[in-house]
Protein backbone atom coordinates (compact mmCIF):
# COMPACT_ATOMS: atom_id res chain seq x y z
CA UNK A 1 0.00 0.00 0.00
CA UNK A 2 1.28 3.29 -1.07
CA UNK A 3 1.00 6.64 0.96
CA UNK A 4 -1.67 7.89 -1.22
CA UNK A 5 -3.81 4.63 -0.61
CA UNK A 6 -3.13 4.94 3.18
CA UNK A 7 -3.48 8.81 3.05
CA UNK A 8 -7.15 8.10 1.52
CA UNK A 9 -8.10 5.11 4.26
CA UNK A 10 -7.08 7.88 6.66
CA UNK A 11 -8.66 10.43 5.75
CA UNK A 12 -12.36 8.36 5.29
CA UNK A 13 -11.68 7.13 8.60
CA UNK A 14 -11.39 10.91 9.94
CA UNK A 15 -14.26 11.66 8.35
CA UNK A 16 -16.45 8.69 9.54
CA UNK A 17 -15.04 9.39 13.51
CA UNK A 18 -15.82 12.92 12.95
CA UNK A 19 -19.99 12.19 11.42
CA UNK A 20 -20.25 9.83 14.55
CA UNK A 21 -19.00 11.81 16.95
CA UNK A 22 -20.01 14.72 16.57
CA UNK A 23 -23.91 12.81 16.69
CA UNK A 24 -22.80 11.31 19.65
CA UNK A 25 -21.08 14.29 20.97
CA UNK A 26 -24.30 16.65 20.41
CA UNK A 27 -27.18 14.37 20.56
CA UNK A 28 -28.22 15.02 23.55
CA UNK A 29 -28.72 18.67 23.06
CA UNK A 30 -30.84 18.40 19.94
CA UNK A 31 -34.09 17.31 20.14
CA UNK A 32 -35.56 16.00 16.84
CA UNK A 33 -39.43 16.00 16.33
CA UNK A 34 -41.55 12.84 16.78
CA UNK A 35 -41.78 12.88 13.17
CA UNK A 36 -38.41 12.10 12.48
CA UNK A 37 -37.76 9.58 15.71
CA UNK A 38 -40.99 7.43 14.20
CA UNK A 39 -38.93 7.82 10.48
CA UNK A 40 -35.67 6.46 12.48
CA UNK A 41 -37.22 3.43 13.64
CA UNK A 42 -38.08 2.57 9.87
CA UNK A 43 -33.96 2.74 8.57
CA UNK A 44 -32.85 -0.76 9.72
CA UNK A 45 -35.59 -2.00 7.69
CA UNK A 46 -34.25 -0.36 4.54
CA UNK A 47 -31.08 -0.72 5.33
CA UNK A 48 -31.89 -4.84 5.35
CA UNK A 49 -33.99 -4.67 2.36
CA UNK A 50 -31.24 -2.51 0.22
CA UNK A 51 -28.70 -5.18 1.00
CA UNK A 52 -31.03 -8.67 0.55
CA UNK A 53 -33.20 -7.72 -2.13
CA UNK A 54 -30.53 -7.33 -4.95
CA UNK A 55 -28.70 -10.40 -3.92
CA UNK A 56 -31.94 -12.47 -4.08
CA UNK A 57 -33.28 -11.01 -6.79
CA UNK A 58 -30.04 -10.94 -9.30
CA UNK A 59 -27.87 -13.10 -7.65
CA UNK A 60 -25.40 -13.49 -10.81
CA UNK A 61 -26.28 -10.37 -11.52
CA UNK A 62 -29.05 -10.29 -13.58
CA UNK A 63 -32.65 -11.24 -12.98
CA UNK A 64 -33.77 -14.22 -11.73
CA UNK A 65 -37.31 -15.38 -10.90
CA UNK A 66 -37.46 -18.55 -11.48
CA UNK A 67 -38.36 -21.59 -9.50
CA UNK A 68 -34.77 -22.92 -9.48
CA UNK A 69 -33.29 -19.38 -7.93
CA UNK A 70 -32.29 -20.70 -4.19
CA UNK A 71 -32.35 -17.37 -3.23
CA UNK A 72 -35.77 -16.31 -4.06
CA UNK A 73 -36.98 -20.02 -2.49
CA UNK A 74 -35.22 -19.54 0.94
CA UNK A 75 -36.44 -15.51 1.28
CA UNK A 76 -39.69 -16.77 -0.05
CA UNK A 77 -40.28 -19.34 3.06
CA UNK A 78 -38.43 -17.17 5.49
CA UNK A 79 -40.84 -14.35 5.08
CA UNK A 80 -43.36 -16.70 5.30
CA UNK A 81 -42.81 -17.85 8.33
CA UNK A 82 -41.78 -14.45 9.75
CA UNK A 83 -45.04 -13.78 8.61
CA UNK A 84 -46.93 -16.40 10.15
CA UNK A 85 -44.72 -16.59 14.00
CA UNK A 86 -42.96 -13.06 14.14
CA UNK A 87 -39.67 -15.14 15.15
CA UNK A 88 -36.29 -14.29 14.24
CA UNK A 89 -34.22 -17.48 14.65
CA UNK A 90 -37.11 -19.60 13.18
CA UNK A 91 -37.20 -17.47 10.29
CA UNK A 92 -33.18 -17.39 9.57
CA UNK A 93 -33.57 -21.38 10.30
CA UNK A 94 -36.09 -22.32 7.47
CA UNK A 95 -34.24 -19.64 5.21
CA UNK A 96 -31.14 -21.51 5.44
CA UNK A 97 -32.64 -25.07 5.55
CA UNK A 98 -34.79 -24.45 2.21
CA UNK A 99 -31.49 -22.30 0.56
CA UNK A 100 -29.28 -25.07 1.09
CA UNK A 101 -31.92 -27.73 0.36
CA UNK A 102 -32.54 -25.98 -2.77
CA UNK A 103 -29.62 -25.53 -3.74
CA UNK A 104 -29.20 -29.57 -3.07
CA UNK A 105 -32.02 -31.13 -5.12
CA UNK A 106 -31.76 -28.56 -8.14
CA UNK A 107 -27.71 -27.49 -8.08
Amino acid sequence: MNLRETALIAGMAAVTFGIRYALYALGHRVAFPARVHRALRYVPVAVLTAITVPMVLLPDGAWDLSWRNPWLAGSLASAGVAWRWRRVLPAISVALFVYFGWRWLFG
